[in-house]
């Protein structure tokens, strides 16, 4: 292919992704290194209280934001900050002197560090089990009879295509205050139970709903890659009396190794990035991650401020955290390539 046709055929993909992931990211990137505060000024308020005769008045400072005469809207500026909003995020010092008194219940006071905590339990306590149930339902599917196929596919694709907030919510629904498992469970304990009322169970079932959710992604992948598997390897196998377990380990499971590693890339990036399940959940009050903790950033205040800064300083440190995760699985996907390649 000629360069030229090489260049019109990638063009609108590359300025797409210009325009769409490569600005927006180095605005976040920029913007993390600067705040922006409104432009302040001290006036004269004068307050009288009720009456005529006796009415008073006194005269007062308020610090009030400048208005643009033109557009009305409020004066700004921005100034280089460096660092600064990485530190008020981390609070370096304070999670230091925490970590030399090993006082975890200090470390988590501090909100980076409590989000960055759930963040990463989430994200690698799901991976395992992500990959081991939708690994367990392509083999049992690929074993079923052919009519019972369609129909056990359908089914186990239903929690797939449920929308992350309305799955989390339906799963909410079941277990608080008086849902339906919860009454059952109080039923089969004989004894009142809240759910929600604790962060440990309120995690426990953001866990399961996490597997519930992905588990048939990695189902639908592994299927597909049950059908390239060397027959002639498992009827050697079978013949020289390999266990079922044994071909799983030594023939089934080295084949599907390059999609065990795709999945585990796609669910890494996906499950640090957790924020449907905190608001499905409603567990801001007891839990937060690291996406939730920049949306907290760029809520108003009192004054109907954001705090940009943060926020972009927050995004940052997240992306950060994918590419270190990601860092073993990619270095594993080039050694492979290199391996096929020679």
């Amino acid at each position: 292919m000629k360069f030229k046709t090489f260049i019109w055929f990638v063009a609108p993909s590359l300025f797409l992704m210009l325009l769409f992931i490569a600005a927006p990211l180095t605005s976040v990137f920029l913007g993390s290194f600067q705040i922006t505060q409104p432009v302040v000024q001290q006036v004269e308020v004068e307050t009288c209280s009720a009456g005529f005769l006796a009415q008073t008045c006194t005269t007062d400072l308020q610090t009030v934001p400048v208005i643009d005469d033109e557009t009305g809207d409020i004066v700004t500026t921005t100034e280089w900050v460096g660092f600064l909003s990485y530190a008020r995020v981390l609070e370096p010092q304070r999670a230091w002197e925490a970590i030399k008194a090993l006082d975890y219940n200090a470390l988590m006071q501090i909100n980076f560090w409590s989000a960055l905590r759930f963040t990463l339990m989430f994200t690698l306590v799901t991976l395992p089990f992500v990959i081991g149930v939708g690994l367990a339902i392509a083999l049992a599917v690929n074993s079923a009879a052919k009519a019972l196929r369609g129909p056990i596919i359908f089914v186990s694709l239903l929690p797939f295509i449920i929308t992350p907030v309305i799955g989390s919510l339906s799963i909410y629904w079941l277990f608080v205050g008086d849902g339906i498992l919860t009454r059952g469970i109080e039923a089969w304990l004989d004894r009142d139970i809240a759910m929600f009322a604790q962060g440990w169970t309120i995690e426990l079932l953001m866990l399961f709903y996490r597997v519930w959710h992905v588990a048939p992604f990695a189902f639908v992948i592994f299927y597909a890659g049950l059908q390239t598997v060397n027959q002639d390897t498992l009827e050697s196998a079978i013949i020289d009396g390999a266990s079922r377990w044994d071909r799983l380990r030594y023939v089934v499971i080295p084949h599907l190794m390059p999609l065990i590693v795709f999945i585990a890339l796609i669910h890494l990036m996906d499950a640090y990035r957790v924020f449907d399940e905190i608001v499905g959940f409603r567990a801001e009050a007891h839990v937060t991650s690291l996406q939730y903790l920049t949306f907290d950033f760029l809520r108003p205040d009192d004054a109907g401020n954001r705090a940009f800064s943060r926020a972009s300083a927050s995004s940052m440190l997240t992306m950060l955290g994918i590419v270190v995760l990601l860092i073993p699985l990619l270095r594993r996907t080039w050694r492979d390539h290199k391996g096929n390649s020679h």
